[in-house]
């Protein structure tokens, strides 16, 4: 019997070729599960230490320490640098938010300073405080007679002024008493009158009492405040001392006034004249009045 033939090189080289094949197959794979898995940690770990650099428990002294831990080794780090950003954005923030605190506190503080000195806020128009009296064309009922009050001080005082909005009068929250403005509110004040003075000859008129109006006068217009004084404060004052001139016709003359006074709450001011029985109440030259002005 002739004996079995063994493998031929041929089937030798196959076989070695494919174990060889199947063992860098592995090798392969082995080396494909070993990086893969390297870079999942890598990036796990890359990933915890950026979010590290926003949190953590120092890094409230991080923040307040900012100026003071810069270097070149940790201007050179990545992390820092997040860190110093993000810890310029919360100071910046938190500075500016400080400032309109403290706005807020100093304009509620002034706002009760105000208040605690008798002053008010801002009015809005619906709350102005204004006054503008003109004369009434009764001028015999709109002068006080003398000595009729033991506070008139000097002059005459006039006491019948047209306050209804006719005309040009009005009244915005102000109160029209016996010829005197009642403040309503502590405050500064602009205050003004004029009246005006006319004297037509009359033929009828006694002879005593022309010659005693042709003769040199001192045209006087008083402005008077009333408060708990028992006598009025005199605040302006205006006089001029004129003579009519018999070839004229009419004799005419107007004295204004104005100025700034600080009022309390229910002073009251009014007008006196002197030469009262030539006062003239004409609406559009014979006024009075006055506005709050802070």
């Amino acid at each position: 019997m002739l004996p079995a033939a063994g493998p031929s090189p041929g089937q030798t080289c196959g076989a070695v070729l494919v174990a060889a094949v199947l063992l860098q197959s592995v090798c392969v794979a082995v080396t494909f599960l070993y990086f893969t898995n390297e870079l999942k940690q890598l990036r796990d770990t890359y990933s915890k230490s950026g979010i590290a650099c926003l949190t953590g428990e120092e890094i409230g002294n991080f923040i307040q320490n900012l100026d003071l831990i810069e270097n070149e080794d940790t201007a050179a780090d990545p992390c820092w640098q997040v860190k110093w950003h993000l810890g310029k954005l919360i100071k910046k923030m938190m500075s500016r938010s400080y400032e309109e605190n403290i706005s807020a506190v100093n304009a509620e503080r002034a706002l009760t300073l105000s208040h605690t000195d008798g002053q008010q806020p801002p009015r809005s128009p619906g709350n102005r405080i204004a006054a503008h009296l003109t004369g009434n064309s009764n001028r015999k009922n709109s002068l006080s007679p003398r000595n009729s009050s033991p506070r008139r001080g000097n002059g005459q005082k006039i006491s019948n002024w047209e306050s209804s909005r006719k005309g040009h009068s009005f009244l915005y929250n102000v109160e029209l008493r016996n010829g005197e403005l009642v403040i309503p509110q502590t405050g500064f004040y602009y205050i003004y009158s004029q009246t005006y003075f006319r004297f037509r000859e009359n033929e009828n008129e006694d002879s005593d009492l022309l010659a005693q109006i042709r003769n040199p006068k001192q045209l006087v217009q008083y402005v008077y405040k009333l408060t708990n004084y028992p006598e009025p404060i005199l605040l302006m004052k205006s006089a001029r001392t004129s003579c009519w001139s018999k070839k004229a016709e009419y004799g005419l003359y107007s004295i204004y006034q104005g100025g700034v006074f600080q009022l309390k709450r229910d002073d009251r001011i009014f007008v006196s004249v002197s030469n009262g029985d030539i006062v003239d109440m004409d609406k559009e030259a014979s006024f009075f009045g006055a506005f709050m002005i802070g």
